[in-house]
């Protein structure tokens, strides 16, 4: 074929040609509306009412009584989940926790409890599609659908799974166009639980708006301190991949990184940071948090 493209069969090449870049562009848009639409604003807009001042709350007595019988804390710092027993005992009043959650109107709440609320949900919601899949190897064996991408990731978080007020949500939703977007707060990564070794633990009590602050504070000091969070050898530290994955959220540098683990780092890892400024790697297991 020559360069001008005369040997087209069609005759018409480069109107061809043109044609079929415009089909294709549109194409690839309608397929991104379809598997990547723009949800985030959206959910953020309306959901990002509050009512200063409320001294509404939300019960999470049923959640609290969960977490105590199926949440074991190891002496290695992870806190493990009892599924077997959780999905044989337990399940059911999991379920009906998070149904109760769905009724709840988020907007009569303050923004401390409206924290507190979207991450029990998440946490309470992701335990739960868990155990209707128990026994699982890891939280990336179920896929639930949701985009084109979780085919091949995997994994259950572009799903619709809950509805709150009248709006079915992902678990991407909660995270991603909620939590981080609204409170803009990167203890948000220390909060919401996804069921994997790598990740901050599952707080062992309900998270609630009257003492939020003092739960966030502690769950990123954990975190940090253990060896999932941050490890430092001969001056290179290795750090979980979320820091990583939500660089923006963190100062979007390994000095913004650095930063914020300093922060919450206990002397002697602190110490072992003074004249760090780069970080030489990233791990994360995927492995579930079982207690077996």
């Amino acid at each position: 074929m020559s360069k001008n493209g005369s040997d087209h069969p069609m005759g018409r090449p480069r109107l061809m040609d043109a044609s079929l870049a415009r089909a294709l562009m549109i194409a690839v848009a309608a397929l991104t509306m379809v598997f990547h639409p723009a949800r985030a604003e959206t959910i953020q807009g309306q959901f990002s009412a509050f009512t200063q001042g409320s001294a509404a709350t939300v019960d999470h007595a049923a959640w609290n009584e969960l977490l105590a019988k199926y949440i074991v804390a190891g002496s290695d710092g992870l806190n493990r989940v009892a599924y077997g027993k959780f999905k044989t005992e337990g399940h059911a009043q999991l379920k009906a926790y998070v149904t109760a959650l769905e009724r709840v109107d988020p907007a009569t709440l303050d923004r401390p409890e409206q924290f507190a609320f979207w991450a029990n949900l998440y946490n309470a919601k992701t335990i739960d599609i868990v155990l209707d899949h128990y026994p699982v190897k890891s939280i990336k064996d179920i896929s639930l659908g949701g985009s084109f991408t979780s085919l091949f990731t995997g994994g259950p978080w572009k799903s619709k799974v809950v509805k709150v007020s009248g709006t079915p949500l992902s678990l991407d939703d909660i995270e991603h166009g909620l939590l981080r977007k609204v409170f803009k707060d990167p203890r948000v990564h220390y909060a919401v639980n996804c069921a994997s070794i790598g990740c901050p633990n599952l707080n062992i009590t309900a998270f609630v708006g009257a003492t939020l602050e003092m739960q966030l504070d502690a769950a990123a000091q954990a975190y940090v301190n253990s060896p999932r969070g941050v490890r430092v050898a001969s001056g290179n530290v290795k750090a979980s991949s979320i820091y990583k994955w939500f660089s923006e959220d963190f100062g979007d540098s390994d000095r913004g990184v650095l930063d914020h683990i300093s922060r919450y780092a206990a002397p002697e890892l602190k110490s072992a940071l003074d004249g760090v400024s780069t970080i030489s790697g990233y791990a994360y297991d995927w492995a579930l948090n079982d207690i077996n």
